[in-house]
């Protein structure tokens, strides 16, 4: 499938480690009552046109500032993703002070090649067996940064695409976008090749249990 043809970008890809320790914005036991809560869900056909204008929000500064192509892509085409298989959209929600669900975060992730722009070369990683879960976007509310909103967004990622089997995350960056360089290669993601992409090399949960001893009869 041909790629559109788009400005250089650096591509990154993570290599295995332990999980990092829940962030103070995950729900536990030590979560004190007057601390904010980060929640995410699935998307809904009734949070696309609300999805979108979010995304335009977040990417504003970065198109004024990068040589990444343009984000997010045409609304014709944020809208068609939603109706394809294959692809999970996630919103990252916490209340405002009026105690209204706030859209802080959003992660679009693929398991598979889709659409007709890909970028994605996939017998790169057929030949290296790598089985990659593509990460098309990550976006966190300006207002929100240092928050913790994209380490807990980049986690739920990990989980999905270990529990699908997936080896790695790749995702795409700009060369001049300093900011989300330094986070995903704090995060482990390294540079693949000399083309565009970060990848991170992620340990395999198997979906089958082993097996197990019976007991005595």
């Amino acid at each position: 499938m041909a790629a559109r043809r788009r400005p250089p970008l650096v591509k990154l890809v993570p290599m295995a480690e332990t999980a990092d320790p829940p962030g103070e914005e995950g729900v536990s036991e030590e979560v004190q009552a007057d601390q904010a809560v980060v929640k995410v869900r699935r998307i809904h056909r009734r949070d696309l046109n609300r999805a979108w204008e979010f995304l335009k929000l977040v990417f504003r500064d970065v198109n004024r500032e990068t040589v990444e192509y343009q984000r997010p892509r045409t609304k014709q085409r944020f809208l068609e993703t939603y109706e394809e298989s294959g692809v999970e959209q996630l919103l990252f929600e916490t209340p405002d002070e009026h105690g209204k669900e706030c859209l802080v975060g959003y992660a679009e992730c693929a398991f598979e090649v889709v659409g007709t722009d890909s970028w994605v070369n996939e017998r790169y990683f057929a030949k290296r067996d790598m089985r990659p879960l593509f990460v098309e976007e990550l976006a966190v509310h300006p207002d929100y940064h240092s928050r913790g909103i994209g380490r807990f967004i980049l986690e739920q990622i990990e989980h999905l695409a270990r529990l699908r089997g997936c080896t790695h995350l790749v995702l795409e960056v700009a060369q001049n976008n300093d900011r989300a360089l330094k986070f995903y290669r704090s995060k482990n993601f390294y540079q693949l090749d000399a083309a565009i992409f970060l990848a991170k090399k992620l340990p395999v949960e198997a979906e089958l249990l082993p097996p197990r001893r019976l007991r005595r009869s």
